[in-house]
Parts: C-alpha cells; sequence; structure tokens
C-alpha cells in the first residue's frame, strides 16, 4: 500500500516530572529530510530520535517540536554542568585568542545562557527521557497511520484515473480498423482523380509503408503495460512515489506519440483525453512516498 508524505500528529503526556507534548508535521520531499525543536532537557536524545524516524519514514520534510513543562510547585536548586561551561569556556579562549580580544570581556551572564550549561536539579532525568521516547515513538505511530490513511485515497484516486485510461485505449484500439479502413478509401478516391496509370503492386507497397508509419498498436500496448504496473506498485507494500514519478513520464510520452501519429479526430480527441489524466495523476504521485 502507498502512503502519502503529508501529515499530521500530537501526542501529550503527564509525569512527576512534568508534561511533554510532541507534534510531527510531514509534508512532500524528494528525500527524507528531519527537523528537531527540542527543550535543553532532551537535546542529547536528538541522535536516537532521528534513528527511530528513519526507520519507520522513507521520504518526506518532517517537522518534530517536543514542549516540556515542568510540574508546578518550587523549582530545585540551580546547579553549573561543569563538562559543558568547560566546553563553553574552551570555544569562548579560541575565539578571544583569534581575535586577539580582552578575556574580560567575556560576560559571566551570558555564559550561563547557554544551552545545557546551566541546569535545575529534579529536572526528571532518565525519567524524562524514557517518557520523551515513549511519546516520540506514540506520536510516530500517529503519524505514520495518518500517512497510509492519506495513501489509501490516494491510491483509489489513481485507480480511479488508470481506469478511465484502459477505457480510452479501448476505444482507439477498437476504432483502429474502421480508421485504418477510412484512410485506404481516402487514397483510392484521390488516386482515381489521377490520370496517371499506376502500379497496383506498388500502390500496396506505399500504402503499407503509410499505415506502417501511423500505426499505433505499439504505443496502445505500451500504455496498457504502463497502467498494469502502475497498479502493480500501488498494491505493492513497499515506498513507490519515484517509480510511480517515472510511469507518468513513461505514460505522458506515449500519449504524446499517440497524438502525433493520429490521423483521426476522435482518436486525437482521446490521446488529449489521456494526457489529461496522466497530468492528473501526476500531480497526486508528487504526494506518494
Amino acid at each position: 500500500m502507498i502512503a502519502s508524505m503529508t501529515g499530521f500528529a500530537r501526542r501529550e503526556t503527564t509525569g512527576d516530572w512534568g508534561t511533554l507534548v510532541c507534534e510531527l508535521r510531514s509534508v512532500n520531499h524528494r528525500f527524507l529530510e528531519a527537523g528537531f525543536r527540542l527543550p535543553d532537557e532532551l537535546r542529547t536524545a536528538e541522535g536516537e530520535l532521528r534513528a527511530r524516524l528513519a526507520r519507520q519514514l522513507r521520504r518526506g520534510k518532517v517537522d518534530c517540536t517536543i514542549t516540556y513543562r515542568r510540574p508546578p510547585g518550587p523549582g530545585g536548586a540551580l546547579e553549573v554542568d561543569p563538562v559543558a561551561l568547560e566546553r563553553v569556556l574552551a570555544a569562548v579562549h579560541v575565539v578571544t585568542r583569534t581575535l586577539r580580544e580582552p578575556a574580560a570581556a567575556v560576560n559571566a551572564l551570558e555564559v550561563l545562557r547557554w544551552p545545557g550549561v546551566l541546569r535545575e536539579e529534579g529536572g526528571g532525568g532518565e525519567q524524562l527521557l524514557a517518557a520523551a521516547y515513549a511519546v516520540f515513538g506514540a506520536t510516530l505511530e500517529e503519524l505514520v497511520a495518518a500517512r497510509a490513511r492519506e495513501g489509501a485515497r490516494l491510491r483509489e484516486l489513481l485507480e480511479q484515473r488508470c481506469a478511465g485510461l484502459e477505457a480510452l485505449v479501448a476505444d482507439v484500439r477498437a476504432r483502429l480498423p474502421e480508421v485504418q479502413a477510412r484512410m485506404r478509401t481516402r487514397l483510392d478516391e484521390r488516386l482515381a482523380e489521377l490520370t496517371a496509370s499506376i502500379d497496383p503492386e506498388r500502390l500496396e507497397q506505399e500504402l503499407a509503408l503509410l499505415l506502417q508509419r501511423l500505426d499505433v498498436d505499439e504505443e496502445l500496448e505500451r500504455l496498457a503495460g504502463h497502467i498494469g504496473e502502475v497498479r502493480r506498485v500501488i498494491g505493492a507494500g513497499e515506498p513507490a512515489g519515484r517509480r510511480l514519478d517515472f510511469l507518468m513520464q513513461e505514460l505522458n510520452r506515449e500519449a504524446n506519440t499517440l497524438s502525433s501519429k493520429s490521423q483521426d479526430l476522435e482518436t486525437t480527441r482521446s490521446a488529449v483525453d489521456m494526457k489529461v489524466l496522466i497530468e492528473q495523476m501526476r500531480e497526486q504521485v508528487q504526494n506518494a512516498e
């Protein structure tokens, strides 16, 4: 089953450590691109969250936002993380030495504002991290389900367009004998107007060459084959957006060739209708994972 690349999911969880709210939004994209906005308490979890996201999704631009609210009541004591402080001061030392600025120019409050330097005791620790993984996992499952539901609607639309294309192909195929007979009659009428003698054998050869140049059986066969492949792809259980995009290009190429070879008004109209359906499918396919 194909899945859509657009979706939204939101989950909230509460415990002794406070409240976590996770939101996931995804839109169309050629590849998988994830952006995370996390509170300072969960910055260390970004790598694991990215890995979990990549295991579930293949394509799409995904924005993840996790907000954290501490429990009501008096907060814990503030403490400085010595490791984070040492890293920040080392970076400041490199910058001041490069710029030849005095070290006294460093403002202590600015250092404390750096993420991770100042923390509050009782911030949740491992419990908060476990809760973040859990709420992210639940939100991700909800997003995958939403994309699957949208994908089911997308598949239904593609099926309808495939049925429409098949009907047009059948109409053109059914008219081929009539078109060929009409072309031969028209040629005979023009030849009858000529006074010069014509070799019947040479006439048959030229007529055969003309019909061969205007023959669209091969295009109709390819159209039918591509339609069948579209149906197979949208029924498979793997991401199919790129393959479907390629099939739309092939369908459009065959419809254009059919239109250029057409010597019949009804066939030309059918080719135009095909291109309209293919364009509608192409717009839908842009949303497929």
